[in-house]
């Protein structure tokens, strides 16, 4: 008899910092999102769990808990906060280290997912820079900084989704951010049913190419950007059970 567990997901997001001691800003817009996003996973055949403005221990501890949890074909989880590149905050405004998240999931720590794929979304800043959308071209020059380096080295079966490149802001406003509207489209389209590879790309020309910031910062664009140690192609959102290996 086919396994019939559900996926799960788990939602974290923190939009009242009245406890942070440098002010970081509310957001009203994660709030809003949060609803359907709750809504498009389930519909998607997860259990879905949502919990708002989390300390630092609180969130750790939500992702040891999943480490013992029965879990279906997939894992995903969407942080929605501010940050900083690595980090995300707290609503104390304390730091997370996303790479100890990542590794909470994986061997040794838990069995009960290995082998299966773990899917991040991470809506936070990465910096304070603006992306002004400028289109470069170019046949050499230095290199860029590294920023990826860390992440080069993420846990085996999991993939990471950010909504904007390093050292850049990521944009929200009163009703919803740039990225996570973008993924509610393809939870609630049919691209839902893509590969996990082409649902990123499609995420990635949806923001990079159709939206931009209004008000203060008027033109500003956004990049969104993932990395993913996949060996095999996945379907997380497909309406039909699959999970395809390539050899």
């Amino acid at each position: 008899m086919a396994d019939q567990r559900k996926n799960r997901a788990l939602l974290i997001v923190n939009y009242d910092f009245y406890r942070s001691p440098d002010g970081l800003p509310a957001r009203p817009g994660a709030v809003k999102e949060a609803d359907r996003l709750f809504k498009a996973l389930s519909d998607c055949n997860y259990a879905v769990q949502l919990h708002y403005d989390l300390t630092a221990e609180e969130i750790q501890e939500l992702y040891e808990k999943e480490c013992d949890a029965d879990h279906g074909d997939y894992f995903v989880s969407i942080l929605s906060s501010h940050g900083e590149e690595g980090i995300i905050f707290d609503c104390e405004g304390q730091p997370v280290m996303l790479t100890q998240i990542f590794e909470a999931l994986s061997l040794p720590r838990s069995h009960k997912l290995a082998g299966k794929p773990k899917i991040f979304f991470i809506q936070a800043c990465r910096g304070n820079e603006i992306d002004p959308g400028v289109w470069l071209q170019t046949d050499s020059g230095e290199p860029q900084t590294d920023c990826f380096s860390h992440y080069l080295s993420i846990p085996e079966d999991t993939a990471v989704m950010f909504a904007c490149s390093p050292g850049y802001a990521a944009f929200i406003n009163r009703w919803e951010s740039m990225f996570l509207k973008a993924l509610l489209e393809l939870l609630e389209g049919e691209n839902r049913q893509l590969e996990l590879t082409r649902l990123m790309t499609w995420i990635n020309w949806r923001v990079a190419l159709h939206f931009e910031a209004k008000g203060k910062h008027s033109g500003g664009k956004e990049m969104p950007c993932f990395v993913t140690n996949m060996v095999k192609e996945v379907y997380p959102f497909s309406s039909q059970r699959r999970l395809s290996s390539r050899h």
